[in-house]
């Protein structure tokens, strides 16, 4: 069975024709072709489909399609600007050496980019509990979370 669904995705209003059954993960990368959110483990355990949705970090990959009526998404591809310029936690994780293999990279610079936009200049404690959802497979915690801090310096200078 197909649906309509209407939703904002990086700025831009789209509407789409889905199945039911699809999650938000498979709307975004099979079928618009968005390779940034990526599936990890399919359980919501992993942080690699990580997505914001009005603001909160999402696991797409267990949130059913239909959900997403009237949202607002924001993917990885929609962090730079217009021009290619790099979002600042982009440019810190490549600066910080926080990319690495890069599969869980989308996801934790989402997660952060919720985070900062609700709390500006986050305590340690709350950079962890942010990307907590988020597995790194490098072992690149230490190099994260000090690109999320750099971010957090900027902002206050």
């Amino acid at each position: 069975m197909r649906a309509m669904v209407n939703f904002r995705l990086n700025g831009e209003d789209m509407q789409v024709e889905v199945e039911h059954h699809w999650t938000l993960l498979q709307l975004l990368r099979d079928h618009l072709e968005l390779s940034g959110v990526k599936e990890g483990c399919g359980a919501g355990e992993c942080g690699a489909c990580t997505v914001i949705i009005d603001g909160e970090a999402v696991n797409s990959c267990i949130l059913p399609v239909l959900e997403i009526e009237g949202k607002s998404i924001v993917t990885i591809e929609g962090l730079a600007d217009k021009s290619g310029t790099l979002h600042p936690l982009q440019r810190a994780f490549v600066e910080h050496g926080a990319v690495q293999c890069g599969f869980c990279t989308p996801g934790m610079i989402l997660s952060a980019k919720a985070l900062l936009d609700r709390i500006p200049n986050p305590s340690d404690e709350e950079i962890k509990t942010a990307i907590s959802g988020n597995l790194c497979r490098c072992t690149g915690y230490v190099q994260i979370i000090e690109a999320i801090k750099s971010v957090c310096e900027r902002n206050t200078q």
